[in-house]
């Protein structure tokens, strides 16, 4: 019988607590449930000491990023800011693992940030917390991004973070174990929402609003897709086979609002997340979100957040 896996989870400052206790709780209740010791766990940091999650609490850690003991799952867990700290050391680490052992590396929550920065996801499928999305986007072009609440394609896994990421533990252990310790697990987390690798992250339009309406939803998706480069309503009635009176109905009655300021709302929360996510200029910003005079964004930013963009970018520092 094959001994214990050894995971060991690489915390960053700020790291995301949620993420962290999903990660290593599925792994200790499936030697609980078994009566074996399947999973081994250990933790590494900067200094090797302690790591600080973005709640406050403080981690000891056993391993430094450059002193990691033989492991068969290398996890990245990071959290709130990712793109504003200092990971040289981490990426390093990644780097030299990935050159030296073509270890089975994954990341949790933001970590697919860290392992796009050192280049491991290029060409690859990855998650990621819905909230870096369109900065994820814009900085790796390269890595192909899916709304899904984990990928488990190896030798590279993501999850999308906080339980998202234990249903990535359950999806490992069902591959390692089989189905019913997964489910038994589950049972012990009281957790019967367990979702699979293709369940969406965020919540339908349909399930956020009650709506049904299908020709509702695809004009939504339409929008989505066209953020940067938007399309006038009477088109997106006309790809969907109806009036521009029949679509404009079916927002005042479902959204209480025109499709014109849906599709201009949808476009300055993508504005704002930029502006939070990147170091793009604020011009840069407002033609990634449809807008191609910076007077006309900062007028439409300032509206609806009370801010200008400019503004909003002083806050962070």
């Amino acid at each position: 019988m094959p001994g214990p896996q050894h995971f060991v989870f690489a915390l960053t400052q700020d790291f995301t607590h949620l993420a962290f206790a999903s990660a290593v709780e599925p792994l200790r209740i499936a030697n609980l449930v078994s009566g074996r010791e399947l999973y081994r766990w250990s933790f590494a940091s900067e200094d090797g000491q302690t790591a600080t999650a973005s709640n406050g609490s403080v981690t000891l850690v056993h391993h430094r990023f450059d002193a990691l003991p033989p492991y068969d799952r290398l996890f990245v867990i990071s959290g709130l800011d990712v793109q504003k700290h200092d990971h040289a050391a981490l990426l390093a680490m990644l780097r030299r693992e990935a050159r030296s052992r073509l270890p089975r590396i994954g990341a949790l929550c933001s970590g697919a940030y860290v392992l796009a920065r050192a280049g491991l996801l290029d060409g690859h499928r990855a998650a990621i917390h819905w909230d870096y999305h369109d900065g994820f986007s814009e900085d790796f072009p390269q890595v192909e991004l899916v709304r899904s609440v984990f990928v488990a394609d190896d030798p590279i896994v993501t999850a999308s973070g906080g339980t998202a990421t234990a249903d990535l533990m359950l999806h490992l252990i069902e591959h390692d174990h089989g189905y019913d310790l997964s489910v038994a697990v589950a049972d012990q987390m009281v957790y019967n929402t367990v979702r699979s690798e293709s369940g969406a992250q965020r919540l339908s339009l349909q399930s956020r609003k009650g709506v049904r309406n299908k020709h509702l939803s695809d004009a939504v998706e339409i929008m989505r897709t066209t953020l940067d480069a938007p399309i006038p309503p009477s088109d997106i009635a006309a790809r969907l086979g109806i009036t521009s009176r029949q679509l404009e109905r079916l927002f005042r009655a479902n959204l209480g609002v025109t499709p014109h300021r849906h599709y201009r709302e949808m476009r300055l929360e993508r504005a704002r997340s930029l502006l939070l996510q990147t170091e793009m200029s604020i011009i840069e910003v407002a033609v990634a979100a449809g807008f191609q005079s910076a007077g006309h964004f900062a007028r439409a930013y300032r509206q609806a957040y009370g801010v200008t963009p400019t503004e909003q970018r002083g806050r962070l520092t």
